[in-house]
């Protein structure tokens, strides 16, 4: 233990130290130059680091990902389109991308929903009570995907039920049922009107409303009060002070939160790997990339999944940027 301990320790002094040395050489080979050319390349001298990391990390591995998607499953012979055509000839892939649908329509709607449903409830208690409530909704953060995903399969756990003969169920969601009188299911294989694929969105939501919480309650916040009093005096109704004042004036926060759940949505992997592996119809892109990858060892079409992918992202991603340009006009 205290060897791993010193170990991070000494690679983020390394690390630190590292960079502190190369900006400081960046820095004196700059003022070598001429005063009218060092002031003209001191910002791209500094810049370059982190273009170089961009470079390296992002940029030429998606050039190198276009390039497999049209490749074959070997990545030895080139075969056009093939990899695209037979993507959308799929039903598996069509399954994944319907159930992405899904997971982009509702769970960005609902955590934001939720968030902001918490986030005004909480402010309204007492200091104490408010900082209590949100440490607990906020707890979920701090579980790992993988780790959310083994406590909800423990939830929705379910028993071979024989009525003559019933025996006890272990998972918490089926036992509930069970006392109310009803017949307990197994949840995750249910695809009847993608029930199964709803019971997997709800263990995102469980983790992401916290972090919508934190981020919206501070929004809500710093709305003015004199224009929630100015709404109160008019005779305005508190959900209409809600809807008309407060949410408004949040709006940048929220569409931040909306989006940055809507991209993690997009990619999301780890919960539908653990708890179903993308049986019984609830398969989507990030799972269907990995069993291509890595269960069918096809690097083309993997290639050419991710590159979807990409290109689903964009839209929102030029979206982000320029609400980020409109926030910064308006300041």
């Amino acid at each position: 233990m205290l060897v791993k301990v010193g170990t991070a320790l000494l690679a983020v002094a390394v690390g630190v130290l590292g960079a502190m040395l190369l900006f400081w050489l960046l820095n004196k080979l700059v003022e070598l130059l001429p005063g009218k050319w060092e002031h003209r390349i001191k910002p791209f001298a500094f810049l370059a680091p982190a273009l170089a990391a961009i470079t390296l990390m992002l940029l030429y591995p998606a050039v190198l990902t276009i390039n497999y998607s049209f490749l074959n499953a070997s990545g030895n012979a080139a075969i056009g389109l093939s990899n695209y055509t037979s993507l959308f000839h799929d039903p598996d892939f069509l399954t994944s991308l319907v159930n992405n649908l899904l997971w982009i329509v509702f769970v960005p709607a609902l955590v934001v929903a939720f968030g902001l449903l918490v986030a005004i409830l909480a402010d309204r208690l007492t200091s104490t009570a408010e900082k209590v409530a949100k440490s607990l909704i906020f707890l979920p953060m701090a579980i790992s995907m993988v780790g959310a995903s083994v406590i909800w399969t423990l939830i929705y756990s379910y028993v071979p039920w024989d009525p003559n003969n019933p025996a006890p169920q272990i998972g918490l969601l089926n036992e509930i049922v069970v006392r109310l009188g009803g017949t307990p299911q197994s949840w995750l294989q249910i695809s009847t009107a993608k029930l199964n694929t709803f019971m997997l969105m709800i263990v995102y939501i469980w983790l992401q409303v916290g972090y919508a919480m934190v981020l919206l309650s501070a929004a809500i916040k710093a709305v003015p009060d004199d224009t929630i009093e100015a709404g109160r005096i008019d005779g305005a109704s508190e959900p209409r002070i809600f809807f008309r004042i407060i949410v408004p004036q949040a709006w940048p926060t929220v569409i931040t939160v909306f989006i940055t759940v809507l991209i993690g949505v997009m990619k999301v992997f780890d919960i539908v790997y653990v708890m179903t592996n993308g049986q019984f119809h609830t398969d989507v892109i990030g799972n269907y990339f990995y069993q291509q990858m890595f269960t069918n060892l096809d690097q083309g079409k993997a290639s050419a999944v991710v590159v979807v992918l990409m290109i689903a992202i964009i839209p929102v991603m030029v979206y982000q940027v320029r609400q980020f340009r409109l926030q910064e006009e308006s300041r």
